[in-house]
């Protein structure tokens, strides 16, 4: 295999597909027109003299050449990378900030951030899950996300650097209907037996289901089954009245009609949020989030657990932690 000048738009194109395995995702990934992305490949495989990909009108797969270029095609692009972040102003590019959902602590951060700097562009995402959006900060397409660390795979979380932003109380999202809605809290008790959902069978939020399940097992509550991915507020609202089950949720989850949202007391379980980005991200918008989540947690009390609070010990030793 001969590769001589090899134009890294190409292999920008090739490892998009390799990981998609998809040539309309991996077209919309590139912003690209799937004929322009094809001709692309096309042209790689030309230059390199293999096939790079078997194709059928059911499935796209790695020929064995393929897989073998897929390893260093990444550090090809990771060095090009690196290049030009060298020789680049870090605040001329905006710094891409996953909220993951809207309304919440998070995108107070973001606004206080933006205050701090407004000479820098921070852009927000909203992945819906940490365990998603941790594997496309590791990939470059997002700068900074925030969720439950300590539920992440330890060969990404060790890639990552964290600062601890709060201990959220969780909560219970009840439709109007449920026999609990009626309360002021609910006690974990009360929750024994009932079905709750909690993220099952979602990819992109393993990390809450985790946490959820712990929680559970402890007070005999039992997690609902899988239910299809819901994108957007009106979308969850519609799955989830077809259930009518309750749905795990912290204290400051924006409402939704038709619910009612309740503190879980007896005891006050924790849902501990960091804030995560690639180690050796250096912006100065990051340096913003990070003096933003600094100045709230000590005005707004956000470090301070409520004195008969539930959280496992590997949250609490990651919580303490700030890197």
């Amino acid at each position: 295999m001969a590769a001589s000048d090899t134009d890294p738009r190409l292999l920008r194109a090739f490892v998009a597909v390799a990981e998609e395995l998809h040539f309309t995702r991996a077209a919309a990934r590139l912003y690209l027109a799937q004929q322009a992305l094809s001709r692309d490949i096309r042209r790689l495989e030309r230059e390199l003299g293999r096939e790079l990909f078997v194709r059928t009108t059911r499935q796209v797969s790695l020929t064995a050449d393929g897989e073998r270029l897929l390893p260093h095609a990444r550090r090809v692009l990771a060095a090009h990378t690196a290049l030009s972040a060298a020789f680049t102003d870090p605040a001329e590019r905006p710094l891409l900030v996953d909220l993951n959902t809207d309304g919440m602590t998070a995108a107070r951060v973001l606004a206080r951030a933006r205050e701090l700097a407004p000479e820098c562009e921070l852009m927000a995402r909203f992945e819906s899950g940490l365990t998603w959006a941790a594997g496309e900060v590791l990939a470059g397409r997002l700068d900074v996300s925030f969720g439950r660390a300590a539920g992440l795979d330890p060969a990404v979380l060790a890639q990552l650097s964290v600062q601890p932003v709060r201990y959220e109380p969780m909560a219970v999202l009840l439709p109007h209907g449920h026999p609990l809605a009626g309360r002021e809290e609910v006690a974990m008790s009360d929750l024994t037996g009932v079905t709750v959902y909690a993220g099952a069978g979602n990819a992109r939020t393993l990390e809450w289901t985790d946490l959820a399940s712990v929680l559970f097992a402890e007070w005999g509550v039992v997690l609902a089954p899988p239910a299809p991915l819901a994108v957007g507020v009106a979308e969850f609202q519609r799955v989830m009245a077809k259930t009518g089950n309750p749905v795990l949720a912290v204290a400051g989850f924006p409402p939704l009609p038709g619910t009612v949202l309740r503190p879980l007391v007896r005891p006050v379980p924790i849902s501990p949020l960091l804030m995560v980005w690639r180690k050796g991200t250096g912006h100065p918008g990051l340096a913003a989030l990070r003096a933003a989540v600094a100045e709230l947690a000590g005005t707004e009390g956000w470090m301070v657990r409520p004195p008969t609070s539930w959280l496992p010990e590997t949250d609490l030793s990651l919580m303490g932690h700030c890197s």
